[in-house]
């Protein structure tokens, strides 16, 4: 069963922005190499757990909001199960190199929601 494994925060000032949720709630940041606008975020759990992690990047277009990114085995085996459900894909499978791979889709409702793949990491 998919489950949420990642979210992304946009940013039009991501040094503003991670300023913020530092402060907000301690969270850390980590540029990994080869993503220059891009930080992923450690997050934890009231008692100090590790938590959900997530990335905070500039924003691509106007309007781009939080998204959430469920976990599947596999990003293209998914995508037609998404336009069968009623859904529609906005960003087909996409490769992050030394990461995984990812989808961006809207449900039946015109939320915005991610795919994401787990890969093998450096």
């Amino acid at each position: 069963m998919a489950t949420v494994v990642h979210f992304d925060i946009p940013a039009d000032v991501p040094g503003r922005a991670r300023e913020f949720y530092t402060a907000l709630f301690g969270w850390k940041f980590i540029n990994p190499p080869g993503y220059p606008d891009y930080s992923l975020i450690e997050t934890s759990d009231v008692d100090g757990r590790p938590g959900i992690g997530g990335g905070l990047g500039r924003r691509g277009e106007p309007g781009q909001a939080i998204t959430l990114y469920f976990g599947v085995d596999s990003v293209e085996r998914y995508l037609p199960d998404v336009l069968k459900a009623g859904g529609k894909i906005l960003m087909p499978y996409t490769s992050v190199p030394g990461f995984g791979a990812l989808a961006i889709c809207t449900d039946t409702e015109g939320n915005n929601f991610g795919l994401w793949e787990e890969g093998k990491r450096p």
